[in-house]
């Protein structure tokens, strides 16, 4: 039996390949193959109750004759007259052997075979005859069938019970039960054989359809991701190609997504390189070491944008490339990760003259998560929130959760900047969108590469104010492991 397996190998489970032709085939064979000896031994037990059936009829007429033969005399004795032709034809059989045999009331052998087992003789009052029983016994090594009936003999108000046997051997009957197997098994050798045949035929033309998908993929170009028509199709094969055309269309969609990304990623780096090649050239130009200086001093501040814009693109292709494939995640404590990157914005906040602070709950934050991503996550979060703040303003990192949902962790950064219009929530988070009218340099690629963290660690991102109404607050909430605590007062750092 052909059945699938899985087999490790490598750290990970891999199916064994097999034949969903073979699986049916076997499936359907091997009941029949299970069926078959089963079938045989049914057939040959039945056979030899049929074959029991005429053999018992003939045994009970001899005991019919044999019983007329007996009588009683006038002192009450058992009289057995059976005559020499009687004796003659019972034993006159060319293929078995038979026996008779007549007990007593007392056990005693009256007549007959004294091999046969005895039956002492036990009449039901009133009864004149019993019906025959029989029963199957091993004399001598031969296999002998005994038909035995109790005969009560009456001579005036005396009765005796009187025990006849009659008994042969089963050759006869054995013959008559191989020739009734044989003529019901020997069609089935044709049968079966034919049965697997068009078994066979049938399967082949059941799967023709998946064949025939097969090959019109086969045959497609590999940039063909049109649908495939469903129509005239199986019942069981349409399921297939619904859910193939589904996802024929999501690799569309993808493919499509990542060709306008491709496409805006190459346009917002066209508009960097080619400042820094125009600066370049300035600075080639310039012989007053004054102007040079702040010529590469652009130069540096264009080639940092580029660099910045360079790093949130790659973040963005492996937090895309992670939610495709499984990535290695692990137990990460908010509560650690808050002040470990907020600390490292440290200098850049000072020379902006910002107010850098982070908040902890104290208790143990903890999530499951890929360590390196939600760094990247609560980096462009800091970086926005530092970028679009005034000077002299104050952002604060802050990792907590709400006593009434112990369940949830929040992670966030909050800044009393210039804000978000309610309008533009949702499209912020749509790749290289920013907001008109901030004068602040951006590409618009932070909160889209937070919200694609988020969602693949299972999280969302929510948006909203400051408590004095100014500013952003932009939280992020997991699903939170371990045990549940409440959260004390939040200390500040």
């Amino acid at each position: 039996m052909r059945l699938p397996s899985w087999r490790g190998g490598g750290g990970s489970a891999r199916r064994t390949p097999y034949s969903l032709f073979g699986e049916i085939l076997d499936w359907m064979l091997a009941p029949l193959l299970f069926l078959w000896p089963i079938s045989i031994v049914a057939t040959h037990h039945v056979a030899q109750g049929i074959a029991d059936q005429p053999y018992d009829q003939a045994l009970a007429q001899n005991l019919g004759a044999i019983a007329r033969l007996l009588s009683l005399d006038a002192e009450g004795r058992v009289r057995v007259n059976i005559p020499d032709q009687v004796r003659t034809l019972l034993r006159a059989d060319e293929s078995d052997t038979l026996y008779y045999q007549v007990v007593g009331p007392q056990g005693q052998l009256l007549a007959g075979d004294a091999e046969l087992p005895r039956l002492v003789p036990q009449a039901e009052e009133g009864s004149t005859q019993q019906q025959p029983s029989y029963r199957d016994v091993d004399l001598q090594g031969d296999d002998v069938r005994i038909a035995a009936q109790v005969v009560m003999l009456r001579s005036g108000a005396q009765a005796l019970p009187v025990t006849v046997q009659v008994g042969e051997t089963r050759n006869k009957r054995e013959a008559l039960a191989s020739r009734i197997v044989t003529g019901v098994l020997l069609p089935q050798f044709l049968v079966i054989p034919a049965a697997v045949v068009l078994v066979w035929l049938g399967l082949s033309r059941g799967i023709s359809p998946l064949n025939r998908l097969q090959a019109l993929l086969r045959r497609r170009r590999p940039a063909d991701l049109s649908p495939i028509d469903a129509v005239g199709a199986p019942e069981e094969v349409r399921p297939l190609i619904v859910a193939f055309n589904d996802i024929m269309q999501r690799l569309e969609e993808n493919l499509m997504a990542q060709q306008r990304f491709v496409a805006d990623a190459a346009h917002q780096m066209r508009t960097p390189l080619a400042g820094l090649k125009m600066q370049t050239e300035l600075a080639l130009s310039e012989h007053d070491p004054e102007v040079l200086r702040e010529s590469l001093m652009r130069i540096n501040q264009g080639a940092e944008r580029a660099a910045h814009l360079i790093n949130q693109l790659l973040a963005l292709a492996r937090a895309e490339a992670s939610s495709q494939a499984s990535h290695a995640f692990e137990t990460v404590d908010l509560e650690e990760l808050v002040p470990a990157v907020a600390a490292e914005f440290v200098p850049r906040a000072l020379q902006k003259g910002i107010d850098l602070g982070a908040e902890t709950t104290g208790w143990s934050l903890r999530v499951d998560g890929n360590p390196v991503l939600l760094s990247e996550l609560l980096k462009n979060l800091i970086d926005n929130a530092i970028k679009y703040s005034p000077r002299g303003g104050h952002v604060t990192v802050f990792a907590a959760f709400d006593a009434a949902r112990p369940h949830v962790a929040v992670l966030g950064v909050q800044d009393n900047g210039i804000g978000i219009p309610e309008p533009d929530h949702e499209r912020v988070f749509q790749r290289f969108y920013r907001v008109l009218g901030n004068g602040a340099e951006g590409s618009g690629l932070g909160l889209p590469i937070v919200r694609e963290i988020a969602e693949l660690h299972g999280g969302q991102v929510l948006l909203g104010s400051g408590p004095d109404g100014q500013g952003t607050r932009v939280s992020v909430e997991f699903p939170r492991t371990g045990e549940q605590l409440p959260a004390p007062a939040p200390s500040q750092e």
